[in-house]
Parts: C-alpha cells; sequence; structure tokens
C-alpha cells in the first residue's frame, strides 16, 4: 500500500523543486542564451536571434579575419598548459608533503597555499604586477605563466588531498614490509592511486588559467594578449558577435572535456572531497 504523504510534506518537496528550478534557470540560462545568440544571423548580438545561421563560427575560424583571435587561443592555451602542467608537479609534491606534516603545522600550510584562491582576484593581479615591476620584469608570457600557475595550484592541492585522505596506510606499510623503499612505494601504491585525483586537479587547474581574468589583466601586454582580455576589448568597443561565437565554443569543449574527466576520474566526488 503506497505511503500518503502529508500536507506539511507535500509543502516541503514543493517549496524544494521550486528552488531548485530556479537554481538551475540561473545557472543554465545564460548559457543557453549565449549558445543561442551565437547562432544569430544578425550583425549585432542580441536575443532572440534574429534568424539561425553558423556565420559567426565560420568568421571565428577565418585565419585572416581572426587572426588576433587565434594568436590570443595560442596565448591562453600555452599558457594554461603550462600553469598546470607546474602546478600538477609542485601542487602535487605539496599535498603529499602537508598529509605526512599533519596537526598544526600540516593546517598552516594547506592554508598558505590556499590563499591565492581565497584572496580577491583583482587584489592578487595588482599585487602581482606590483611585485614583479618591483622585481624588474616586465609582462612577458613567463610572467603570465608564472601568475596563473600562483592561482591555480591550489585546486591540485586540493584534488591530490582528497585523494590522499582515501589511501589506506595499511597499504604503504605492507609495501615497506615487503623491502619497498619510499621511492618504489609512492612510484608503485601512492601514485597509482592518487593518479585519478592528479588528473582532476590539472583538469580544474587548465580550465581556471583559461578563464582567468584578473591576473592575465595586469600581467598581459599587447604582445602577450589572453583570449579572456581580447573578448572583453571587443566587448567593449563593437560587440562584435564573434564574442558569442567564442564564447559558445569554450561552453561546448569545457562540457566535452567535463564529461570525459567525470567518466576517468570521477571529477564530481573527488571536488566533494
Amino acid at each position: 500500500m503506497a505511503r500518503r504523504h502529508s500536507a506539511g510534506e507535500l509543502s516541503y518537496y514543493l517549496v524544494i523543486g521550486a528552488l531548485a528550478t530556479l537554481a538551475l534557470v540561473i545557472l543554465v540560462g545564460p548559457v543557453l542564451v549565449v549558445l543561442a545568440t551565437s547562432l544569430t544571423d544578425s550583425r549585432t548580438i542580441r536575443f532572440p536571434p534574429q534568424g539561425f545561421s553558423f556565420r559567426w563560427y565560420e568568421l571565428l575560424l577565418d585565419p585572416v579575419r581572426s587572426r588576433q583571435i587565434h594568436r590570443a587561443a595560442e596565448n591562453t592555451i600555452w599558457v594554461a598548459a603550462m600553469a598546470a602542467g607546474l602546478a600538477t608537479v609542485l601542487g602535487t609534491a605539496a599535498a603529499l608533503a602537508i598529509s605526512r606534516a599533519g596537526g598544526r603545522l600540516g593546517r598552516s600550510l594547506d592554508a598558505f597555499f590556499m590563499a591565492p584562491l581565497v584572496l580577491p582576484g583583482l587584489a592578487f593581479g595588482l599585487a602581482a604586477l606590483m611585485y614583479f615591476t618591483i622585481l624588474g620584469f616586465r609582462p612577458s608570457l613567463e610572467l603570465l605563466i608564472l601568475g596563473h600557475f600562483i592561482v591555480v595550484t591550489p585546486f591540485l592541492l586540493r584534488t591530490v588531498g582528497a585523494s590522499l585522505t582515501q589511501l589506506d596506510p595499511a597499504l604503504l606499510d605492507a609495501s615497506a614490509s615487503l623491502g619497498a623503499g619510499r621511492t618504489m612505494t609512492f612510484r608503485r601504491v601512492t601514485l597509482p592511486l592518487i593518479a585519478p585525483g592528479i588528473a582532476a586537479g590539472a583538469f580544474l587547474a587548465f580550465m581556471a588559467s583559461v578563464d582567468n581574468v584578473p591576473v592575465s589583466l595586469f600581467l598581459s601586454s599587447a604582445r602577450t594578449d589572453m583570449l579572456p582580455i581580447r573578448m572583453w576589448g571587443m566587448m567593449e568597443s563593437t560587440l562584435d558577435v564573434r564574442v558569442a561565437a567564442v564564447s559558445g565554443t569554450l561552453i561546448v569543449v569545457a562540457f566535452v572535456l567535463m564529461l570525459v574527466m567525470e567518466r576517468l576520474t570521477g571529477l564530481t566526488r573527488r571536488m566533494r572531497g
């Protein structure tokens, strides 16, 4: 016999359902608007679109008319790949050191490495510009890589740290009892078990670098143009519909990569961890 719900339970389900629907509309609505706008046949950004066409995606792929966008995209991908690579190595090492330190020292180190993620992005970008200027450095791709590396390392620290908390210490003890040293234990036991967390953190670090505006805004120059800054400039000057096409491309690529990473590493579970 089916259980009958009381009026209070029905009210609760209705309120939760309404709030969930509202949150979904707020989160997904802007994405759908951008995707629809990128398919407009109009010469200006407007919603709803006046007819549908792939003309702006075709123009976006034109190597001559979209040369500056392509250069900015190349810079962005290069900086993101290098920053994520450095963060993968050093962030993993930091997570291992923090897990072994434990106690008050471990918590202090964790707070220190997580600080760039807590600080306001614009404040950190301005501080980085002033600091590197005092040291005599001029804006360059190398400086951008360094700035992005600092702000994306916490993603590696968090996902690898979550993987390490799920690591059974008995496995390490068993490896040591069989005569394996620390290096071999790390290579044959620890690394394979935390590899999904490393991969998930590297993916998050790469996407965070691609999407980073504050650091790119302060540390880039005309020769080191980054895609978010280029899109910002196009919106301010001409309201170019290619901005919507770039956004649509980024949304689709990020969605596909997220599905792949979720399938391979359980990205959502590790972010919760």
